[in-house]
């Protein structure tokens, strides 16, 4: 059974964390609104076109978003803020089909509302969670080193019952040589005394088939002749068969003459020609007395008539299927031009999550190693130095 199945794959802790990271942040950013709220609310003209005119896309109610203008921007950065960390995680390539399209236009405007609403919470007197989440990343990362030295020390563990299981098998390699060389020498005495209890009783055998052979001498000869008297009755009795088989083909053959000639003259009557004359009316009826009985001619112009009432049918529907099309390439159309401003935006919080990635890199420090590991590492060391030289020996 595959380790797989008993325990979560790691990709979903990893958006749990990327989840917990893009909430602190955009607490953060929602303090820092709410502290200098006047700034926000000088939004340039473009920007802030812009940002109503994809609410309207979304079709976000008025009851939502009823503390707009003031936190607009706010809301619009963190929306698209957190959908790049997810669509980060996987960097799959989607094939942009219609219900791709469609897809990822509703997961806009879901994400869109979800902040809206949490937003409007926190500025209503929710709770600021952000120290407990600070807290809490801070165990987790303690608890993650515990988890990767106890795993290394697991490791070196087994790097080390390795080495002394190697230098095991060699010691045992040199016994076993040993125990070889003595059945090898054992093993050719008893073939020498074997061979030569093999010549005796080759000898005793060959002087049994001599005397053997000189007592089927006589026996021999009797079977031949046995053998040619045997022969003289079969050739006689062949020659008997052969005569009987000739008289019965001969009969067979008059039969067989006499059937062709009957079969012959039975033809001969059957190609003789009738003459059969009929003349058809399309206009008339079968004649059957039926309610339902219809001409040739009737029936002709009645089908003629249920084509062109299917042809027309047809063109209904046909011109029916290219107006739902044209509507739905027009709803594709706008849903394209949407997720084109959503991504534009995304691309913008990339490089930014990219520079502050890289400031933490640069700022972090290395952790120490734990003393375990440090200990099995150098016992792992004297273990291999040990079995080089036992290996020399060899």
């Amino acid at each position: 059974v595959p380790p797989s199945t008993y325990k979560p794959p790691k990709e979903r802790k990893q958006l749990e964390e990327i989840k917990i990271k893009n909430r602190q942040k955009a607490e953060d950013l929602l303090l820092k609104a709410n502290a200098n709220q006047f700034r926000c609310a000088t939004v340039k003209s473009e920007k802030k076109e812009v940002c109503y005119k994809i609410l309207y896309c979304l079709k976000i109610p008025q009851e939502v978003v009823s503390f707009l203008p003031q936190n607009l921007e706010v809301v619009w950065k963190l929306v698209l803020r957190q959908y790049f960390e997810e669509l980060q995680i996987d960097n799959i390539p989607i094939k942009l089909n219609a219900a791709a399209i469609l897809r990822e236009g509703a997961l806009y405007q879901r994400k869109m509302e979800q902040e809206l609403k949490r937003i409007e919470k926190l500025l209503q007197g929710a709770r600021d969670p952000s120290e407990f989440f600070e807290w809490q990343k801070q165990m987790r990362g303690k608890d993650l080193e515990e988890q990767l030295a106890e795993i290394e020390c697991r490791r070196l563990q087994g790097k080390l019952s390795h080495e002394e299981a190697v230098l095991a098998h060699q010691n045992v390699v040199q016994e076993n040589k040993k125990k070889a060389d003595l059945i090898r020498e054992e093993k050719a005495e008893l073939m020498h005394q074997y061979a030569e209890k093999r010549l005796q009783e080759q000898k005793e055998m060959r002087e049994l088939v001599e005397q053997i052979v000189e007592g089927h001498k006589n026996a021999k000869q009797a079977k031949i002749k046995l053998q040619k008297y045997k022969q003289q009755i079969v050739q006689e009795v062949c020659e008997e068969n052969r005569e009987l088989l000739r008289q019965a083909l001969e009969e067979e053959e008059v039969k067989l003459r006499k059937r062709y000639e009957l079969i012959q003259q039975i033809r001969t009557i059957e190609s003789l020609p009738i003459i059969r004359h009929k003349i058809v009316d399309l206009t008339e009826t079968g004649g059957h007395g039926l309610i339902c009985e219809m001409s040739i001619m009737e029936l002709r112009e009645r089908l003629a008539l249920l084509r062109e009432a299917q042809k027309a049918a047809e063109e209904e529907k046909r011109d029916q299927i290219i107006h739902e099309k044209q509507a739905k390439e027009q709803l594709l159309l706008d849903k394209l031009d949407q997720i084109s401003l959503f991504r534009a935006e995304l691309g913008r919080a990339a490089a930014l999550k990219q520079e502050e990635k890289k400031r933490k890199s640069q700022s972090g420090e290395r952790p120490m190693k734990d003393e375990r590991i440090l200990d099995l590492q150098k016992k792992i060391v004297e273990k291999r130095v040990e079995r080089k030289k036992q290996a020399g020996l060899l």
